[in-house]
């Protein structure tokens, strides 16, 4: 890959990771919530699901899914339940106020990697942009996997540099949940910024 070429996929990487989302939602959560060196268990997860969105394109289901109603309906909805799921759960979750020691200590890294894995892999609006996007930077007479190897890496490393950015930001208003009351205008501005990601997610069309 030139150097212009890959320059300008990283300049794009920039943006597509900086626009608002649900990754961005959940990287703030986690900031706000745990601190920035907690929240990495959730932003190596939304990675994976990044990652596997990249590989489902360079195996050519990108292209199955934007052709298939059914698939791309699925996937779709599945996304947009699962993102409500997670905005109602927030929005109703039990608020109640522990020590800092104990709160951080129910913080499960594993249930925040699976579950942010899950929102990025489920977003079918990401494989048909990946899927028209990833092309555009392809050159026919190189190697395809070096090339899709530096995309994903592009992407991927971009995302987590943005997201961290996301997280940090947050982490520095973690003493605005230290009230019930707080906590929960938390928990609902957070539930609702996933619950219309869902909404955004649920009008994605393939055309």
């Amino acid at each position: 890959m030139e150097f212009d070429v890959w320059l300008t996929l990283l300049l794009a990487s920039l943006a597509i990771s900086l626009s608002p989302g649900a990754g961005a939602v959940v990287s703030m959560n986690y900031g706000i919530k745990y601190g920035l060196r907690k929240s990495y268990a959730a932003i190596l997860g939304l990675q994976l699901g990044l990652f596997s969105q990249i590989f489902i394109v360079v195996i050519g289901l990108g292209a199955i899914i934007v052709k298939s109603e059914t698939a791309f309906t699925f996937i779709k909805w599945m996304g947009v339940a699962y993102l409500l799921y997670l905005g109602l759960s927030k929005i109703f979750e039990k608020v109640e106020l522990v020590e800092e020691g104990v709160h951080l200590k129910n913080y499960n890294p594993k249930k925040a990697f699976l579950t942010s894995a899950f929102i990025n892999l489920t977003n079918p609006k990401a494989t048909i942009f990946l899927g028209a996007f990833i092309p555009q930077f392809l050159d026919p007479n190189g190697s395809l996997w070096t090339q899709f190897a530096i995309i994903a890496v592009t992407l991927c490393t971009i995302d987590v540099l943005v997201m961290t950015g996301y997280s940090s930001m947050a982490s520095k208003l973690k003493f605005l949940i230290k009230d019930v009351k707080a906590m929960k205008i938390q928990n609902r501005i957070t539930g609702g910024l996933l619950i219309l990601a869902g909404i955004f997610l649920s009008t994605t069309n393939r055309t």
